[in-house]
């Protein structure tokens, strides 16, 4: 995984290169939220670090600087959660079925079009073409054979590409606007001692207890359902204020972006070139099944596409909730899908190498 440069630093040299991508990545979010962009922290910072990390510019984002952030994500979420919102959950079978359609059709072609067209070996091709988690993929397909740092690069780059993408496409396609701060702006003031206390137990305890329970993506997963168990339950009713959320995003986005410090600029600009067919390809299946399946169960446009789009599980959550669509129903989907590709793709791999 290409997120650290080769060479050893020093715990000074990585103190300056996080506090310079974090400035980058501060002032890309502030120059697109002054020009009303989607989701403007996330992508304006995900765009700045990583263009400095292609330029080869002093970058870095440890991989513990993501847990923290996403912890926060996930609490932040969990306050979505209404009775209302799981009272209809009964009717998301359809999606859910489409989604392994989908997942098996969007898996296939982009397995082909590394093969074909990018050239890559079998095992590089089929799991650079899973629509799966980043660090499983590299894994199943290094231990299979495949190049896990072309597999890292890929699905890296897939994931930079698609949530760049989707808020633009989602806006220009729906006429829905997807704003930079999810609700009304929030000051700290709305964060009381009594509210840092759950805050604290949500994050936490969640984390603990999503651990313990082997939950995929538990950094994520856990505290938002202590956090939605808080909400539903009424015990607390705390909101983050909006520069705590800016700031996740503004992490999320350099940790995206930083993925590609240390590669050599010719490597990365065929893998940008490879990358924009392959989520071309991506992005078109995708608007293909979220206009049926939308069709046939009444579910938004925008909901479905969040919920198949082939990017992160925090990045699109967070679209989910600036758009208002149902953070719990992106957010199934997202964890579905992680877990069929995992554990679907080997036994498939293995169907089609015995051929």
């Amino acid at each position: 995984m290409p997120d650290l440069p080769k060479t050893k630093l020093n715990r000074v040299q990585l103190a300056l290169r996080l506090a310079f991508a974090l400035m980058l990545g501060l002032c890309g979010g502030a120059l697109f939220n002054h020009f009303n962009m989607p989701l403007a922290w996330m992508l304006g910072s995900m765009s700045a670090c990583g263009l400095a990390a292609v330029f080869g510019l002093p970058v870095i984002m440890p991989p513990r600087i993501r847990p923290p952030m996403t912890m926060i994500i996930g609490t932040m979420l969990g306050t979505s959660f209404t009775t209302d919102i799981l009272t209809g959950a009964a009717s998301w079978w359809l999606p859910l079925l489409g989604l392994v359609a989908f997942l098996f059709v969007s898996g296939s072609l982009c397995s082909v079009y590394f093969r074909r067209v990018a050239g890559f070996d079998k095992p590089t091709a089929y799991f650079a073409g899973m629509p799966g988690g980043l660090m499983e993929m590299v894994t199943l397909g290094g231990e299979r054979g495949g190049d896990d740092r072309m597999i890292a690069l890929i699905h890296g780059s897939r994931i930079f590409l698609v949530v760049l993408c989707l808020p633009l496409l989602i806006e220009f396609s729906t006429g829905e606007e997807i704003s930079a701060m999810p609700g009304a702006w929030r000051p700290w003031s709305v964060l009381e001692a009594i509210d840092l206390f759950w805050l604290f137990v949500a994050g936490v305890t969640g984390v603990l207890l999503g651990r313990w329970l082997r939950l995929p993506a538990y950094v994520l997963i856990g505290p938002m359902l202590v956090s939605a168990a808080l909400h539903l339950t009424g015990l607390s009713d705390f909101t983050l204020p909006s520069m705590a959320v800016a700031a996740a995003q503004i992490a999320i986005g350099c940790i995206v972006g930083c993925r590609f410090a240390g590669t050599a600029p010719k490597l990365m600009a065929r893998i940008m070139a490879i990358s924009i067919g392959a989520t071309f390809l991506l992005l078109s299946i995708t608007f293909v099944f979220a206009e049926i399946v939308s069709w046939l169960s009444g579910i938004s446009l925008q909901g479905v596409l969040l919920a198949y789009s082939p990017g992160g599980l925090a990045e699109m959550s967070l679209a989910a909730l600036a758009l208002g669509v149902e953070v719990p129903f992106v957010v199934l989907h997202h964890v579905v899908r992680v877990f069929l590709v995992v554990s679907g793709s080997v036994i498939f791999f293995r169907a089609t190498s015995d051929r």
